[in-house]
């Protein structure tokens, strides 16, 4: 069972982003450490943010690699926080520079982030 994260001074976790970590099993941990040491950091699609990118590799018979990305955008007004979009994995490996593979339901959400200011 995955421990929802909670809101506090640095981070602001929208129910999209906490939807998306039940929904491919990403914990609170393994989205920090894709903020704190990316392999990649990219432009996001929506104005002002970033995507990040950890590449995760799986041991044993099937070693295969995924990559967990994160889109979060930095408000820079005292106190900075990062309000932590969502998070997604993507099978296989994608190459630096190539435009993001980004869920349908994200950009939806970005979409109406955007909306309402």
């Amino acid at each position: 069972m995955i421990n929802l994260p909670k809101d506090d001074l640095r981070f602001k976790w929208t129910a999209h982003i906490k939807n998306k970590m039940l929904f491919y099993h990403i914990s609170k941990l393994s989205v920090l450490r894709i903020l704190k040491t990316p392999n990649r950091v990219e432009e996001g699609i929506a104005q002002n943010t970033h995507a990040a990118m950890k590449i995760q590799k799986s041991f044993g018979k099937d070693k295969k690699e995924s990559e967990l990305w994160l889109m979060y955008q930095v408000k820079k007004i005292p106190p900075q926080k990062h309000i932590l979009i969502s998070t997604w994995r993507y099978p296989g490996r994608t190459k630096p520079g190539a435009p993001i593979s980004i869920p349908e339901d994200t950009l939806a959400e970005i979409d109406k982030m955007n909306k309402k200011g």
